[in-house]
């Protein structure tokens, strides 16, 4: 029997007259159900959530012991959380226990930015207005915080959004995917029944895409913060032009390999970025731009790196590759790849079903007009390329409407250094795969990836206002 899960709205966990299941993307069995969250349910966490602000933050030490808390019941409970991920998103146990793990490192940066939060003294006699006066910048919390998580970390991303906030002060609604809110829920249970988060500062309403339209046009919602699709995130940016919108989008991740790199130890460096949890994550490897030089060993390569992975269920530590969210998915990803090839592009390995998932696909002379060139794929599924002139191949890296992260792999610092400066991204790696992210650093885009910068440093600095002070002397 499947477990019933609630909302949680204050001190209260909550029902609704409705109900639906949570599925298992790998074999649709029943994981739990939740409740159907409504705009009334919404505007309830926006005043529990308003009447914790109004209340006040913990004190900042209290905060950073929350989140150290946070930290040790995570690690407690590593195996539990990962299994809660693996289940409801058809996340390898293998890699949902390095979600689990990074998910510690994220609430223990959040403990340590709380701690470091500091003032800033200003100068006001640089004015002859000022002598005699003195004056400095507080930092104040800018109020109730919506998020809106996506499916593919179900953990991580919504630590991502709620540690950071807690650091600053600001109470949160948060509405999970629906796919995924099994572990969200979970996260808030841990927070306010063992970390002595108070009520009111995580509200979790599990509710469709088109209620929580409500809470991104909510009056008593300072700022949201959302991780997902770019049409959904730019209406979201348009929707509430008063708020403040911190926008994590997507990408189409490309890559330049020089003839002076070992094809193999490049396509052994882009297993796990190109196909890890089934290409499902926002800077997932999917444009591979190679030198013609090394490109038929490169994509021998690659084929040879696709073939050994594990395709199955995720429950299975030896598991790789499972499925994709849900079967619309499959057959979106699918109907990609038949339109490469039959445009022109070569089906290298891959492209069919093993064991009802998509096996980890390849595809050799892809054009930059075609989808799984100039879209993202958010699936299994690398496009392969050749150039000749390595300007014209960052050129190409940057002909996107994305700008999240791109990488080159060259031994010639040269290249390397002008890599960095032409490739118009929100990071640049170098003999690293576009896929490698730690959660303390500033990871973000630009364009149709976004418009904000992640990591609790950089995501605390969103959650605070300025309040300037002035005292007569």
């Amino acid at each position: 029997m499947s477990e019933h899960h609630l909302m949680v709205i204050g001190a209260d966990r909550v029902d609704a007259a409705e109900s639906s299941e949570v599925l298992s993307p790998y074999d649709g069995r029943v994981l739990g159900t939740v409740p159907v969250g409504t705009t009334e349910h919404i505007d309830a966490a926006v005043a529990a959530a308003g009447a914790a602000l109004a209340a006040g933050a913990p004190p900042t030490h209290e905060r950073a012991a929350i989140l150290d808390r946070l930290a040790d019941a995570l690690t407690a409970r590593h195996e539990e959380f990962a299994q809660s991920i693996s289940a409801e998103a058809a996340k390898p146990i293998a890699t949902a226990r390095v979600e689990a793990s990074r998910a510690i490192d994220t609430a223990r940066f959040s403990a340590a930015v709380a701690r470091t939060l500091t003032s800033e003294a200003l100068t006001p006699d640089a004015s002859s207005a000022g002598v005699g006066k003195t004056a400095f910048v507080k930092k104040v919390p800018i109020g109730v915080v919506g998020a809106i998580s996506p499916f593919n970390f179900p953990l991580n991303l919504v630590c991502h959004k709620v540690a950071p906030a807690i650091a600053a002060g600001c109470p949160v609604v948060l509405k999970p995917a629906s796919s995924t809110p099994l572990t969200a829920i979970l996260l808030a249970e841990v927070l306010l029944d063992e970390c002595g988060l108070p009520p009111g500062f995580l509200n979790v309403v599990t509710c469709p895409g088109r209620t929580a339209a409500h809470l991104v046009e909510h009056d008593d919602v300072a700022m949201i913060t959302f991780t997902g699709s770019p049409p959904v995130g730019w209406n979201i940016r348009a929707t509430a032009p008063r708020k403040k919108v911190s926008l994590e989008l997507g990408n189409n991740s490309p890559i330049v390999i020089e003839p002076d790199v070992d094809p193999a130890v490049a396509a052994a460096k882009l297993k796990v970025a190109a196909f890890g949890y089934a290409g499902q994550t926002c800077i997932s490897t999917q444009r591979i731009y190679v030198h013609e030089d090394i490109a038929t060993a490169f994509t021998e390569a690659m084929a040879d790196q696709a073939r050994s992975l594990v395709v199955g269920d995720p429950a299975d530590p030896a598991t790789e590759v499972s499925s994709l969210i849900d079967a619309g998915e499959t057959e979106r990803v699918a109907a990609w790849v038949d339109e490469a090839t039959a445009a022109g592009a070569t089906l290298v390995c891959g492209g069919t079903m093993v064991d009802g998932v998509l096996a980890p696909t390849v595809l050799a002379d892809v054009t930059d007009d075609m989808k799984v060139s100039c879209v993202e794929v958010f699936g299994p599924v690398v496009g392969i390329a050749t150039y000749t002139d390595y300007e014209d191949a960052l050129a190409r890296a940057n002909a996107s409407s994305y700008g999240l992260q791109a990488a080159v792999f060259t031994h010639d610092i040269g290249r390397a250094l002008r890599a960095a400066e032409v490739l118009d991204y929100g990071a640049v790696l170098v003999n690293e795969s576009p896929s490698w992210r730690a959660d303390h650093m500033p990871y973000g885009g630009i364009r149709d990836s976004g418009n904000t910068r992640e990591g609790p440093a950089y995501t605390v600095r969103e959650m605070l206002e300025d309040r300037v002070v002035v005292i007569q002397a």
